[in-house]
């Protein structure tokens, strides 16, 4: 599990067996992980995080979402 940006409390990360879906990054603090569909940004599951934690992670993905999908590109080769 390549770990792509840490932000505060947040971990940024993909799986490696997933090259088949569409780019994406899961995101995880303690015992809370959601997921985000890269491109466009999209929430496709959470388990945990509240709305306004929500909002935060959506901003933060939008605020980097070249750079994961550059590394997403990177990882899996795409």
């Amino acid at each position: 599990m390549p770990t792509v940006l840490r932000s505060g409390p947040y971990r940024l990360y993909f799986y490696s067996h997933e090259p088949n879906e569409a780019p994406h990054v899961h995101i995880d603090h303690n015992d809370q992980s959601c997921k985000f569909w890269l491109r466009p940004v999209a929430l496709a599951r959470n388990l945990g995080f509240n709305a306004k934690e929500l909002r935060e992670l959506e901003k933060l993905v939008i605020d980097n979402q070249l750079r994961l999908l550059e590394a997403w590109n990177e990882y899996f080769g795409n």
